[in-house]
């Protein structure tokens, strides 16, 4: 988990926390609390799925910059070692000639 994923998930928590602690000291119906601890429920639920979709999100974000960075370095070591493959069979090529003379 990130140190964003954490502080949203602390921010929502200490949120829904407060809420829930007003609700209980203040002075309305029993009915009427236990509607306002159903909805913030819902809405702290509604916010900690909404927190983890986004967290999916950037995860896949992330894999698949990563998963192009490592492509691209494949790409460019493969060419490298074609490069240096080339230029020793050139010169061994050069080596084999100058000892055939």
């Amino acid at each position: 988990m990130t140190n964003n994923s954490k502080v949203v998930l602390g921010v929502a928590a200490a949120a829904a926390a407060g809420a829930v602690i007003g609700m209980m000291f203040a002075p309305e119906k029993g009915s009427d609390i236990r509607e306002k601890l159903r909805e913030t429920a819902n809405n702290f639920a509604s916010d900690l799925l909404d927190a983890l979709q986004n967290g999916r999100t950037q995860y896949a974000q992330v894999a698949e910059e990563v998963e192009d960075a490592a492509q691209n370095a494949k790409s460019k070591v493969v060419g490298k070692v074609a490069e240096i493959k080339d230029r020793v069979e050139s010169e061994a090529g050069q080596l084999a000639n100058t000892f055939k003379s």
